[in-house]
């Protein structure tokens, strides 16, 4: 966040480990009542393998909305990073979308379809990640619910940060470049307008919002299945 001109203090956390996670909101409790969750947490295609892929970005995710859920007071309010790759990938079945939301977290990395044999690349790892974030998004939304708190997901399309340049530099790249060329929009979009979809969602204006993901892409996505970008048959 630094790198992408922001002043921030950075925190270094596991999310692939539930002791990091709860270590880290214990720290957080220290400082007062947890009211706000901001998750954007995770690791790309193009920097890391498969196997740490579905670790940080799907259990890792998993675990940390589960743990923040039983933290989180009322009136409390939450928002994870997802990405427009869940919503560009194959549909599942009922059945597997079903797994992705009601595996209890620890087994969740067991699930059939998430085994090597049935992960293609990279890619279909983060593709099949950020699809169980907004599954499980839906899910905890009525546990924090419960408790009087709302929790949404946004799910970016290609943002100008550093993560995004090593998009670029990635096996993917010449994809992404075109994609954003070509979208709706025609340019990548950036922080600040990710940000300005998580201040509607967390403040009182998004009151009635709750276990929704808002994709913001600038058009890449409605490009991929009706455009210019939909995959020859």
């Amino acid at each position: 966040m630094n790198e992408a001109g922001f002043d921030v203090l950075p925190m270094e956390m596991d999310l692939s480990s539930r002791e990091s996670i709860l270590n880290l909101i214990a720290e957080a409790k220290k400082a007062g009542r947890i009211t706000m969750l901001v998750n954007a947490a995770g690791v790309s295609p193009s920097q890391a393998p498969v196997e740490t892929i579905l670790k940080v970005d799907l259990y890792g995710t998993a675990v940390l909305l589960e743990e923040v859920g039983k933290v989180i007071v009322p009136g409390g309010v939450g928002v994870t990073i997802s990405s427009q790759s869940g919503h560009r990938m194959e549909q599942l079945s009922p059945k597997a979308d079903e797994q992705l939301v009601c595996t209890p977290t620890e087994e969740l990395l067991s699930l059939e379809i998430l085994q090597p044999g049935n992960i293609r690349d990279t890619l279909h790892a983060y593709q099949m990640a950020k699809r169980c974030n907004e599954k499980r998004v839906m899910a905890e939304s009525v546990k924090w619910g419960e408790k009087g708190a709302r929790l949404n997901s946004i799910s970016p399309g290609i943002i100008v940060t550093p993560l995004a340049i090593d998009e670029f530099k990635g096996p993917c790249g010449d994809f992404y470049k075109n994609m954003f060329a070509k979208c709706p929009a025609g340019r990548p979009g950036t922080a600040d307008e990710v940000a300005n979809v998580a201040e509607l969602l967390m403040s009182d204006k998004g009151a009635f919002i709750t276990g929704a993901d808002f994709l913001i892409d600038g058009g890449a996505t409605a490009l991929y299945f009706y455009g210019s970008l939909k995959p020859q048959e």
